[in-house]
């Protein structure tokens, strides 16, 4: 399982609100991180979720691939945030 994922199971996140999150993470990833502060996870616990994300960003891909999702999708929300700021 992806540690991502498995970061949020092992706080009780339900499997609609990560595919929820995901889903916004691919549309518009500033309103994920809004989602994201919404999950109720502890501050040490949020800060190793960013931290893996950070030092290993194919951790988004391979957590929206194993949901399902489109990564391409991820591919041209980063874009336009890039283009947008």
């Amino acid at each position: 399982m992806n540690p991502i994922i498995a970061i949020l199971k092992e706080h009780n996140i339900a499997d609609e609100q990560i595919n929820q999150l995901f889903e916004a993470l691919t549309e518009n990833p500033l309103m994920a991180m809004g989602i994201v502060q919404q999950l109720g996870i502890p501050q040490d616990k949020l800060q190793q979720l960013m931290g893996l994300v950070m030092q290993n960003p194919g951790l988004i891909k391979e957590a929206v691939e194993e949901l399902g999702l489109d990564f391409a999708k991820v591919e041209a929300a980063k874009e336009k945030l890039s283009s947008s700021q």
